[in-house]
């Protein structure tokens, strides 16, 4: 017939923990099944059966048979992974804190022998030693570290819960925390400190921005002094290339303007238009006296123009005379001196 379901046996507790006990079992354990000859076990379950009050074998998911009255199916395990809440508890930081806090806890039955014979209470078994790990480890952290530092939180309470599980054939697979609680004055202090390092930041940013923008302007400055330099460079450059050119210019016309008047002094009539020159240049600068200085010197015959022209291509003629002197010795020199290489030269074709 059907298999009768069988009240799971109560543990010696008292109190709140008899409660717990008894709901965590019933949730752990399906009902017990009676032996029937023909069994058909479920997937992911484990039955574990007796003979004659000790442990027989464990029967595998589907068809299986069992002698009456001699095996009796003592402890049916599931083999899905398990959720547990761990029930709220208050810890002790490093620095004196008290804390609330819960959690979740994920595993799983990995050997139904040890999970039936090792513990009497596998789930009530690792959810007291879920929160005395918690409170050993929230006593190695300080409170800032505890919110910082929660996944390495996580990964040593599985670390912690299995190697004490071992021999209990279960499997912690992750522990996570949902909550944590701090005191109301803690909190609040907690609140003050957020406060001022953000206006910490805020002071320091508003600094960062005044220092940033005075090294901006100054940059500018620095920049538009050097263009302005280099500008005032360039421009001098300029000038000075300018002016030099224009001296340059005004050699070249000046040297033109003498070559083509000694030029023209050398042809016909050459003296009569030196003259006429000159006569022109007297009677302008006659014409500009007294009009820059009131301090004057002039000759004794100033009125007499034609003896200031006269006296004026004496100096011309004079000094033509000594150029054409010069020409004249400089030629004569030079004679003797051709004429006694060329002695030389036919004096060593005889020799």
């Amino acid at each position: 017939g059907a298999p009768a379901k069988i009240l799971p046996r109560a543990p010696n507790w008292s109190g709140p923990a008899l409660v717990t006990g008894l709901k965590s079992q019933q949730r752990w354990a399906s009902s017990l099944p009676m032996n029937t000859v023909v069994l058909f076990v479920p997937q992911q379950e484990a039955w574990v059966v007796e003979r004659m009050g000790r442990f027989h074998r464990i029967l595998e998911p589907g068809l299986n048979f069992l002698i009456p009255i001699l095996d009796r199916v003592k402890y049916v395990q599931s083999l899905k992974e398990i959720v547990i809440d761990v029930p709220e508890q208050s810890a002790v930081s490093l620095d004196n804190v008290t804390l609330q806090i819960d959690g979740v806890l994920y595993l799983r039955i990995l050997d139904p022998f040890k999970a039936s014979y090792g513990v009497e209470d596998p789930e009530y078994a690792v959810t007291q030693l879920a929160q005395t790990t918690m409170r050993s480890e929230l006593g190695k952290l300080t409170l800032d570290k505890v919110f910082r530092e929660r996944e390495s939180l996580n990964a040593n309470m599985v670390h912690s819960i299995n190697q004490a599980s071992d021999d209990w054939g279960i499997r912690c697979l992750r522990y996570e925390i949902k909550d944590i609680h701090v005191p109301p004055r803690v909190k609040e202090s907690m609140q003050m400190q957020v406060e001022a390092e953000r206006k910490k930041r805020a002071t320091v940013l508003e600094s960062e921005g005044t220092r940033e923008a005075a090294i901006n302007v100054a940059e500018g400055r620095k920049q538009a002094q050097i263009l302005a330099s280099e500008g005032q460079k360039a421009e001098q450059i300029n000038k000075a290339a300018g002016e030099a050119n224009a001296v340059l210019a005004k050699a070249e016309a000046k040297a033109k303007a003498i070559r083509l008047l000694s030029e023209a002094l050398t042809q016909q009539n050459g003296n009569a238009a030196a003259s006429l020159t000159v006569a022109e240049q007297y009677v302008s600068a006659f014409s500009n006296l007294a009009k820059e200085s009131n301090t004057i010197l002039l000759p004794s015959n100033t009125g007499d123009i034609s003896s200031m022209v006269t006296q004026a291509m004496a100096i011309y003629g004079s000094l033509s005379k000594t150029k054409s002197t010069a020409e004249s010795v400089t030629a004569e020199t030079t004679e003797p001196i051709l004429e006694g290489s060329t002695v030389s030269e036919t004096e060593t074709g005889h020799k």
